[in-house]
């Protein structure tokens, strides 16, 4: 079983610091939650940007201050910016942290009801054009999917050259909208990707822990952080990225799963290695 690797998405776009005082807004507080990550055991930082007061923005110099500032301190770590973006930005707008040439970025899958009136469109369309883009750019995606017809998607834009092999997907699971992250529907998820590609799950929530419990022992991958979940166990707040990551450090080595360094990540998902 090759080892595990360990996602910290350490800020997210919609979780603030009235939910977790600890969550980062600013370059140096994005560097301080990265760097407890990276310590305690991540080899990739999933990496939203907010500004000061944290806004979230996809503006190409503010990723490239907080991406730098990061790699200061642990510089052989994989960075993958996300291209979500917000509700209501253009598909450009949400494509300026690729135009950093970074090793990863996310791509997503599908149109998804956040809630409300929010709805997060990602057309056809848009997922063949950022496709596009990630391969004209070298970029390795990372498929977010939210649902099994987003693997569907996936798998059909494979076969019309939007998307590459060997595939590497996120099953976020327990979102508003889409699917839950009871075992049963992990278990689907699962069993709709193909025999050589990778995958990550990301439970958000409650979800966070007993997803990555299921992940260590089928051999997938792990998501922690902010971003999913501002709790180290119920009711009790985390101090740090780090202490979820730490966590799943403890639960794997229960379970005999080794962690993977960066370097390691990298060959499992087909990176080359960083200069």
């Amino acid at each position: 079983m090759e080892k595990l690797i360990i996602t910290a998405a350490i800020c997210g776009a919609e979780v603030l610091k009235e939910h977790n005082p600890a969550v980062p807004y600013t370059v140096e507080e994005c560097v301080r939650e990265a760097k407890s990550a990276y310590d305690a055991g991540a080899s990739i930082i999933h990496l939203h940007v907010r500004t000061d007061d944290g806004t979230p923005t996809q503006d190409k110099q503010r990723f490239k201050a907080v991406m730098d500032a990061i790699y200061k301190v642990c510089p052989d770590v994989i960075i993958q910016p996300s291209t979500g973006g917000a509700v209501g930005m253009t598909n450009d707008e949400r494509l300026q942290p690729t135009e950093l040439l970074p090793e990863m970025a996310t791509l997503d899958c599908g149109t998804l009801n956040f809630g409300g009136d929010d709805v997060f469109m990602n057309t056809e369309t848009t997922i063949k054009y950022f496709g596009d883009k990630m391969i004209e750019r070298g970029i390795k995606p990372e498929l977010e999917v939210f649902d099994k017809s987003m693997i569907d998607m996936a798998l059909r834009l494979h076969k019309k050259g939007h998307i590459q092999k060997p595939m590497h997907f996120d099953f976020v699971m327990g979102v508003n909208g889409g699917i839950t992250g009871e075992l049963r529907d992990f278990v689907f998820l699962r069993g709709s990707i193909p025999s050589d590609a990778t995958y990550t799950v990301a439970g958000i929530g409650r979800f966070e822990f007993t997803l990555a419990a299921a992940a260590i022992i089928d051999g997938g991958h792990v998501r922690v952080g902010f971003e999913d979940n501002v709790f180290i166990s119920k009711g009790v707040l985390a101090k740090s990225n780090g202490e979820l990551v730490a966590k799943v450090v403890r639960m794997a080595g229960e379970l005999g799963r080794e962690i993977a360094t960066p370097e390691e990540a990298r060959r499992i998902l087909g990176l080359k290695p960083r200069k």
